[in-house]
């Protein structure tokens, strides 16, 4: 059984911090370090594959009004720059073009009609969709890697009102290869961006799953932040009691304007239990997909035969000798800025805990 308790206490975690994925060791998954009397408390976690067994997995992409530039659906200023104001206003009275709030902002929506017609006057190029590539990806490694039945199951959330679903089906490894994501086409782009109906969609349809690994695409700027924890804490306690079996949910964060500080919040919820449901990563720093499973881990699998933790003196503060477990905890003194792990027949592992100044 996977094990998804939190690595710290609710008084402990919040003298906890974690390294960001840019700072840790590319064999390694999470380093949280924590303050303690004797020194710094290191938790980290090897990274390696999980392969899962009876799992069930999804992609679900944001298709907020916000998301459209990362979808290559909006445009970016051509070699005449801005379009003159009799453009916006003829395109408005045609009903080409109207204006959402999202994430604090004005966003303009555009009508297919008014992006080609801006285009062909020379004011405008279209921009790179940034969702193709790393969905192929995503939703290619789920299938493949994980997946009990060799599909992963895709879905857009955030359309229309902001609340709507539209389902692009179970995807086989094959199919990801070439599987085209332009955004929803049964529904407009998003009007607000409620995460809530998402998570439910797979917590609901994948109920009997030994197992649920759901993947959310976004640049954050939740809407429903408080009906989410809501929910969260709901599906934490189902989960402990025994009532419901386990997921993992992870958001991705992509674009230009990602509001981590949301994800964060997911991420480090308190929900009175030992089950942690959330984590996310940003997709621009993440070194590899194996890093989703990085809080994923069985405390008692063991990756190596032995294993042995030294300070940065060189002192060994830690030693493994029936086996190296898969999630690591040990204490490091103050004074040390970083430690290696030594494993054999391999390169020794150094991870610096010095954040930058």
């Amino acid at each position: 059984m996977v094990s998804l308790k939190k690595i710290f206490s609710p008084t402990e975690e919040k003298k906890s911090h974690q390294l960001p994925s840019s700072m840790v060791a590319k064999e390694l998954g999470e380093v949280n370090i924590r303050l303690t009397r004797e020194g710094n408390e290191i938790v980290f976690t090897i990274l390696f594959e999980t392969v899962g067994e009876g799992w069930q997995t999804g992609v679900a992409i944001d298709a907020s009004g916000s998301m459209q530039s990362v979808f290559g659906k909006s445009l970016e200023n051509g070699p005449r720059g801005t379009p003159p104001q009799q453009l916006v206003k003829e395109y408005m009275k045609k009903g080409w073009l109207h204006y959402v709030q999202q994430q604090g902002k004005s966003v303009s929506v555009l009508s297919e009609e008014c992006k080609a017609d801006l285009v062909k006057r020379g004011h405008y190029v279209w921009s790179k969709n940034q969702i193709e590539p790393l969905a192929r990806k995503m939703t290619n490694y789920l299938a493949s890697k994980l997946d009990a039945d060799g599909g992963t199951t895709v879905i857009y959330w955030a359309c229309g009102d902001g609340s709507q679903i539209e389902q692009l089906g179970d995807l086989t490894s094959t199919d990801c290869a070439t599987a085209s994501f332009i955004g929803p086409t049964a529904v407009t782009f998003g009007q607000k961006t409620i995460l809530t109906p998402a998570v439910r969609y797979f917590v609901d349809r994948f109920s009997d799953a030994p197992m649920g690994m759901y993947i959310f695409i976004t640049d954050g700027g939740l809407h429903d932040l408080d009906n989410v924890k809501q929910y969260t804490v709901e599906l934490c306690k189902e989960i402990e009691s025994g009532r419901r079996n386990p997921i993992k949910c992870v958001l991705i964060g992509i674009g230009q304007e990602i509001i981590e500080a949301q994800m964060e919040e997911l991420d480090d919820l308190e929900s009175g239990t030992n089950i942690d449901i959330w984590d996310h990563k940003i997709a621009k720093e993440m070194r590899s997909l194996v890093e989703i499973f990085a809080e994923i881990v069985s405390e008692n699998q063991i990756v190596a035969p032995s294993g042995i933790i030294y300070d940065a003196n060189g002192k060994v503060v830690k030693e493994f000798k029936d086996g190296l477990p898969s999630k690591i905890k040990f204490v490091l003194p103050t004074q040390s800025e970083s430690f290696t792990l030594e494993v054999p027949g391999q390169s020794l592992i150094k991870q610096s805990i010095a954040m930058p100044k």
